[in-house]
């Protein structure tokens, strides 16, 4: 079990999120409406650094700047002790700023004004305090004189030449050289130490000079101070001879003796260090010994942090960038030559000075709130945390029942008005501090709408919609959105709300139009802004520009024709190649298309048309293509269209590389279209044979280009051409080429530990792709070890990728790493992920499990914890169960369905909200602790009675016009009443479009479900609302408006019992009607499925009587007209000279009537007659019509005035009423037997009826 300090650190971790549930801290936004009238505590915006070196030379400049409402006051602090600067001439505070400035014109030293100082920026609300700052004034100390007596030492042996710089503030950078200011040459054998001495690791007759000296630069001063130089003498035993020297061997042939390595430093077997984290670590070891030795790194326990190290000072010197607490251990540096080998370990300490975990931020609290000010650091050793408030350490300060204090928390609750103060965090150790200032500010402000007012939102159908509504107040308001001012809020289905107060419309259809309002209210008041917003038609390109040949000189046109909204204007815009088309005095632009005249080379390309409204824009593309004139040979097919280019050919490798190789190839023929770029893909043989994959794409000016390959795969590639037809055929392929293995790049990816049981860990990774092998035999090296135990790493290979860590403890952290390696070598090892073993169930459960401040919908719940230890896993939630046992309302029948809510809290009290309850209900409800995969056993079980509330929505509400002169409305009652129903109140008034009349008011008691009103006038329309009331209040509105007519809004409402399983048939519906389908249950009336809407199918398709319609009507009087003129004609020409007036034009008519009839092929040649009339031939052989008479000799009588060649001396007969029945025959010209069977009557009749 944990104890008092236990509960403590439990309690810290997780306070934000438990008050995030109650009261999200606001966020105050940065609109200048608001925070020109917001009052705001001070805070620091800029400050000097801690450690302030200044140079002498220069006025002193501190600097203090800070923000706040009012604008806040500064003084400051010297070594710990108020600074007055007004007593001092030389110190100036700038306006309307904290900043100081220390001038030294009238005298004066800078070295009198070092120190530590603090600036305090207060108003009304608080004080904010800058780090201390200490100011320290630049040194470049003279190098103390001395005199250097000459160095002697003996050929071979070693040498160090103390530099001792003087210490300056900052040190200054030392470096060695000669008196001709030239560097001294240092190698493997000579080289500067980190300290600045001059090491040799053994010494030759040349080093003999008489100038060896330090210099020390200084950065703030820019002066460079040179020590007194050493003069260096070299003894030999034998003489030098310059003659024999060389670089194999630097004794000129003399016998000089070898030695075996000894450190110069750092001296003995082993040394430490301390570094700080994110720091630099430098770590030395300078060798002596001849021949010169060779110094090698390794580091015992692991390797050395590859990517972070880097050698230098030809490997004398070990550097480790941001160091971090993973870079301690045991390093060993080893020199060697060819006598032998000596090793220096240090020990490496990596501590830390404080640094941030979570830094303390403002935190902005409405009255009667709660929220957290959480500050947590950590840092080697672990550092203090101190609060301050307004600069006084906080025990010192009135204590405040609204704050507490849980070491580096402090937890607000219930705050008041005036409570507003800067609160300080220090975190400190032994190696420095970190200081943040943060103030809680009380704030009271009804709500504010910061957006725009009215705004007109225009959208394409069919598209997402955002509707924009920032608000702001204090406390944070619930915002609700309504459309049109009716109906309940919206959320939910197509609609979305955003917790910035933003409303999303999944897809906006043309329904969607309207007004839309956001209501943002609070216990402080109520604030609305609109959005009107307006669907539109999407703009599109119906037809494109194609794809286009042209011959030089030919005209060239491209289409663009647009169907937008008409409401939404638009532009039309050509690009030629992506850039503007300028059009002068060639080219021809309307609103559907581009015209292109006399064509010439410089038009080809690819032209673009791009249709712009406000709101939306489409574009289409297609390439001109220019050809050379058609040749009068026809075999020449310069003017044929492009088509695909030919494949590349003659593929060659070449410039072989162990991860590279060019690869050169012959474009094919690019048939009038010119290449764009080339596709080179290749195939392996060994992972995927047979597959080919995409390499890399090249411009289509280049045939020859440099593959990057990976090692060890056997390649062979092809190209393809691309051009703006398409893709060639790819080429042949080329010979195989294959590149020699490495030791992997790749480290695994997904790297996890989790646990599969209670006591074990899988540990997973992804495996390497084929591709990144790069040699035989893949494996993996994995580690893993007990976290904050110091225990070293257990490790293993696997050619899988998963291990089984077994016989763990119940959820334990683990470090985990992985590395790939093959028969080359070993790849980069992973960073290191902390993995965890298996979960268990949890074994306690939560106590004390109660309910308080409960109302109509919410309830406040308190329990008490846990111990974390017993979740046996990682603690996700407090789970509650709840369900709803029964209504108070008598007779009514709920779910008892099981529902949960967490509750992610570990503080030492908690506490949750559970909403959404319904009201004037009896609930019951346990608690269970619970991990990833478990819940552990339920807490004591309590029941809850919710207050009464105000009633739902009336179930329907219908409105019926049964005769001219009344209105029935019908309803029924809510399906949830949330209370005792004591009546319905109906509001109803007289709407003429947006006028409205005076509101009258029924009450109704609340076993009626049915009113009926007489109208005082047929046309008048009236607006309902309907909403029934408990003793809390009046509920839901439910709004409609009364139809014109007895069938216009028929909402009769039929509900139909159902005892069998689905499908079910609803019969008796009206053809062609809209209805609204919903299924419920009879005894549980919460238990509602969503309202579903069909139509039914029309009767009868409607049919239009085409002999009612006018064009049929008035083509059929002016057939009759032309009929009428036609026989008036004839008979006006007959009776001018024969003696049947009429009679060719009546046969003639009567043998078109016929033909028709009948469906024969006649192609009558008209003769006209001496006496005037008409005959009509038919082209046929001599052969009556079918089912004519002919006379007993054969022939027809040619007879031109009688109608007895129509069949007079046969069958043929007129009725009593002069109309003419029978069979006839046609009378055949004997000039006209042959040819002309395509000649065509001229005479105005003929014309006539070879048009009929």
């Amino acid at each position: 079990m944990l104890g008092q300090g236990g509960h403590v650190a439990l309690a810290v971790m997780s306070l934000v999120l438990l008050l995030c549930r109650e009261a999200a801290p606001i966020e105050v936004p940065q609109d200048p409406k608001i925070l020109q009238d917001l009052k705001q505590p001070p805070t620091i915006v800029k400050q000097s650094v801690k450690d302030y070196i200044v140079d002498p030379r220069d006025n002193i400049i501190i600097e203090c700047e800070a923000k706040g409402n009012p604008v806040p006051t500064f003084s400051w602090r010297r070594n710990g002790k108020f600074f007055n600067i007004g007593k001092d001439p030389r110190v100036t505070m700038r306006k309307r700023s904290g900043t100081l400035e220390i001038g030294f014109r009238s005298g004066g030293r800078p070295e009198d004004y070092e120190g530590e100082y603090q600036c305090f920026a207060t108003n009304d609300l608080g004080v904010a305090l800058s780090n201390k700052i200490l100011l320290r004034v630049s040194k470049a100390p003279l190098w103390p004189k001395e005199v250097l007596e000459p160095v002697v030492v003996t050929e071979g042996t070693p040498l160090v030449l103390a530099c001792n710089p003087p210490p300056g503030l900052p040190p200054p950078f030392t470096f060695w050289m000669n008196s001709a200011m030239t560097p001294i040459p240092q190698d493997k054998r000579v080289s500067m130490g980190l300290n600045g001495d001059l090491y040799f690791s053994n010494v030759l007759t040349k080093d003999a000079h008489t100038d060896y000296s330090c210099n020390a630069r200084f950065l703030f001063t820019h002066t460079i101070q040179q020590k007194n130089p050493f003069t260096l003498k070299v003894l030999t035993k034998e003489p030098y001879n310059d003659t024999s020297y060389n670089a194999t061997d630097p004794y000129g042939g003399r016998k000089v003796a070898e030695s075996t390595p000894t450190f110069l430093s750092p001296s003995g077997t082993e040394s430490s260090k301390m570094v700080l984290r994110d720091e630099q670590l430098l770590l030395e070891c300078i060798a002596a010994g001849l021949p010169t030795p060779t110094i090698k790194w390794f580091k015992k326990g692991g390797d050395l942090p590859g990517r972070k190290v880097k050698f230098d000072n030809y490997n004398k010197t070990l550097k480790i960038i941001n160091v971090s607490e993973e870079d301690a251990g045991e390093y060993v540096c080893m020199a060697n030559n060819h006598l032998g080998s000596i090793r220096h370990s240090i020990f490496v300490q990596v501590k830390a000075a404080p640094y941030w975990l979570d830094k303390p931020f403002n935190l902005v609290l409405a009255p009667e709130e709660n929220g957290p000010l959480v500050c947590r650091a950590n840092g080697n050793p672990k550092p203090n945390i101190q609060w301050l408030v307004n600069g006084l350490p906080i025990e010192s300060t009135p204590h405040s029942p609204s704050r507490q204090v849980l070491g580096d928390t402090i937890m607000f609750r219930l705050v008041q008005m005036g409570s507003s103060a800067v609160y300080q965090c220090n975190a400190s150790n032994q190696h420095g501090y970190l200081m943040a200032n943060a103030f809680v500010s009380v704030l009271d402000m009804p709500p504010r709408m910061l957006g725009p007012k009215n705004q007109l939102i225009k959208v394409i159908e069919n598209n997402r919609t955002f509707l924009d509504c920032p608000f702001f107040g204090s406390p944070l308001p619930d915002l609700r959105w309504f459309k049109n001012g009716q109906g309940s809020g919206l959320d939910g289905g197509q609609y979305r709300v955003y917790i910035n107060g933003t409303l999303e419309i999944k897809r906006a259809r043309a329904e969607d139009e309207g007004t839309y309002t956001c209501v943002a209210n609070s216990m402080l008041g109520t604030a609305e802004n609109q959005v009107r917003l307006e669907v539109k038609e999407p703009t599109r390109i119906v037809r494109a520009p194609e794809r286009r040949s042209a011959v030089r000189g030919s005209t060239a046109h491209f289409d663009c024709k647009v169907k937008s909204d008409p409401s939404l204007p638009i532009t039309v815009a050509w690009t030629k190649d992506d850039k503007p088309l300028y059009l002068g005095w060639r080219l021809r632009k309307d609103e559907e298309s581009l015209t292109i005249p006399n064509v010439n080379e410089g038009d080809e390309g690819t032209y673009t048309c791009t249709v712009k409204s406000e709101i939306d824009q489409d574009s289409a593309s297609a390439r001109l293509t220019v050809l050379e004139e058609a040749s009068l040979n026809p075999s020449v097919s310069s003017a044929l269209p492009p088509d695909r280019s030919d494949p590349p050919m003659d593929l060659d490798l070449s410039d072989p590389a162990a991860r590279s190789v060019r690869l050169t190839w012959i474009p094919g023929n690019d048939h009038r279209s010119p290449v764009t770029e080339f596709l080179v893909q290749f195939e392996e043989d060994r992972w995927e044979p047979g597959r080919w994959q995409d390499l890399s794409t090249y411009p289509g000016d280049l045939n020859s280009v440099i593959l990057q390959l990976a090692p060890f795969v056997n390649y062979q590639f092809r190209v393809t051409a691309i051009n703006a037809v398409g893709q060639s055929q790819p080429s042949r392929p080329s010979p195989r080429y294959k590149t020699s293995g490495a030791a992997p790049d790749a480290i695994p990816r997904g790297l996890r530990g989790w646990g599969s049981k209670k006591d074990n860990m899988e540990i997973t990774w992804e495996p390497l792709l084929d591709l990144e092998r790069n040699g035989p035999n893949l494996h993996y090296s994995v580690w893993w070890r007990r976290k904050d135990l110091g225990e070293g790493w257990s490790n293993m290979s696997t050619f899988g990728s998963k291990h089984v860590v077994h016989n763990t403890e119940t959820y334990v952290p683990y470090e985990i790493k992985v590395q790939a390696r093959n028969e080359f070598g070993q790849g980069p090892e992973s960073n290191v992920v902390v993995g965890y073993s298996g979960e268990d169930k949890p074994t306690d459960a939560p106590t004390d499990l109660r309910v308080s401040k409960v109302d109509s919908t919410k309830a406040n719940l308190h329990w008490k914890p846990v111990d974390l230890s017993s979740v046996q896993g990682e603690f996700k939630e407090y789970r509650l169960y709840y369900w709803r046992e029964s209504s108070l309302v008598p007779g009514l029948m709920v779910s008892k369905e099981k529902k949960t809510k967490g509750f992610y809290s570990i503080v030492a009290e908690p506490s949750g909200i559970l909403s959404d309850l319904v009201s004037y209900s009896k609930y019951k409800m346990f608690l269970v602790v619970t991990n990833n995969l478990f819940e552990g056993p339920p807490s004591n079980t309590v029941e809850v009675t919710t207050k009464e509330g105000v009633p739902d929505a009336p179930k329907f509400f219908s409105i019926n016009r049964r005769t001219f002169d009344t209105v029935h409305l019908e309803w029924d009652k809510p399906l949830e009443p949330n209370g005792i129903l004591i009546g319905y109140q109906l509001k109803y008034q007289t709407v003429n479009g947006s006028r409205v009349g005076r509101a009258q008011l029924e009450t109704l008691p609340p076993n009626v479900t049915e009113f009926t009103l007489r109208l005082p006038d047929r046309s008048t329309r009236y607006k309902f609302y309907l909403s029934a009331f408990t003793q809390v209040g009046a509920g839901v509105v439910y709004a409609e408006e009364s139809p014109h007519f007895a069938n216009e809004g028929d909402k009769s409402v039929k509900v139909v019992p159902v005892k069998q399983q689905p499908p079910v048939s609803v019969a008796d519906l009206i053809a062609g009607a809209k209805y609204q389908l919903r299924v419920y249950s009879h005894e549980l009336n919460s238990i509602s499925s969503k309202s579903f809407i069909f139509k039914t199918k029309p009767a009868y398709i409607d049919q239009v009587d085409i002999a009612t319609q006018g064009w049929f009507i008035g083509l059929m009087c002016a057939i009759a007209l032309i009929i009428l003129i036609l026989l008036i004609v004839c008979f006006i020409k007959r009776s001018r000279g024969g003696k049947y007036p009429g009679g060719g034009c009546v046969t003639g008519f009567a043998k078109y009537l016929v033909r028709d009839k009948k469906d024969l092929p006649l192609d009558p040649v008209d003769q006209k007659d001496q006496d005037g009339s008409f005959d009509y031939h038919s082209d046929e052989d001599n052969k009556p019509l079918q089912g004519s008479q002919t006379s007993l000799d054969g022939n027809v009588k040619e007879s031109d005035d009688s109608l007895v060649d129509y069949g007079e001396g046969g069958d043929g007969q007129f009725n009593e009423d002069g109309s003419f029945i029978g069979q006839y025959t046609v009378k055949k010209d004997k000039d006209e037997t042959e040819g002309n069977e395509s000649s065509e009557a001229t005479s105005p009749v003929n014309a006539i009826y070879s048009l009929a």
